[in-house]
């Protein structure tokens, strides 16, 4: 892999750098590491490859991270959270609803369902300033708030909509904090070193950014996960004798 990031100015993401700075403070916020939806609680199966001895140094979580980015549960993600922002933007409830429901049937195991489903609920109820914000209140693509459980992409997607944040943007502060949090695992798990951490951070972001782009222009048919060893960790992983994550 190449480990030299390209330029990631806003030229080179192709964005105005004046309308990705009126929503910078927005997405560090919400996308943040330290946002409270318990993301430290859960590995997405990163617990059991490291457990199988399959990741053990900062190349090997690197690589991991950037296929599940490419071409694995990241990417379907993105694809996802697109899918929701527009349906918000459209008003179509039914468009909604219907990918709310393909993104629960996407989870390939039980613990991953929980997980997004978790994530989800809890960013729904920590972004509620920011819907407040918006004068949306609880309605949002015409419907109620808490009316149904939501993944984790789902409700990125939906509130990034109502609160008028760009999908670009969104999306590639959603992937940096998916990259992150499977990066702050592994620190516990390999373990990696603070430096170690940084370092992965920084060769991801090429990847990052490439997600991100290729998402905003996706539709419902550019799904699809390549990602078998991830989804097989993922189920393995209640079978562990000992766990310090849910996932």
């Amino acid at each position: 892999m190449n480990r030299i990031p390209p330029s990631t100015t806003p030229e080179a993401l192709g964005v105005d750098g004046e309308a990705a700075t009126a929503h910078l403070p927005q997405l560090l916020t919400l996308f943040s590491p330290a946002f409270p939806i318990g993301a430290f609680a859960w590995s997405h199966g990163l617990e059991t490859v490291v457990a199988e001895g399959l990741l053990a140094d900062a190349d090997s979580v690197t690589d991991w991270i950037a296929v599940l980015l490419d071409r694995g549960s990241g990417w379907n993600d993105g694809v996802l959270l697109a899918e929701a922002w527009h349906a918000v933007k459209d008003g179509d409830a039914g468009r909604l609803a219907a990918v709310a429901e393909l993104a629960l049937a996407l989870a390939g195991s039980a613990e991953r369902r929980a997980e997004t489903l978790a994530l989800g609920t809890a960013f729904a109820e920590a972004s509620r300033p920011w819907l407040g914000a918006s004068g949306l209140g609880g309605h949002v693509g015409g419907r109620e708030e808490n009316s149904a459980a939501e993944s984790y992409p789902v409700a990125a997607g939906r509130l990034a909509a109502s609160a008028g944040l760009p999908l670009a943007d969104t999306l590639l502060g959603y992937a940096h904090g998916f990259a992150a949090s499977l990066v702050s695992a592994a620190v516990r798990l390999v373990p990696l070193a603070q430096s170690d951490a940084v370092r992965v951070m920084r060769w991801l972001e090429p990847v990052i950014q490439a997600t991100a782009e290729r998402a905003a222009r996706s539709t419902l048919d550019d799904l699809g996960s390549a990602a078998l060893g991830s989804d097989i960790a993922a189920m393995r992983h209640e079978t562990l004798r000992t766990r310090l994550f849910r996932s």
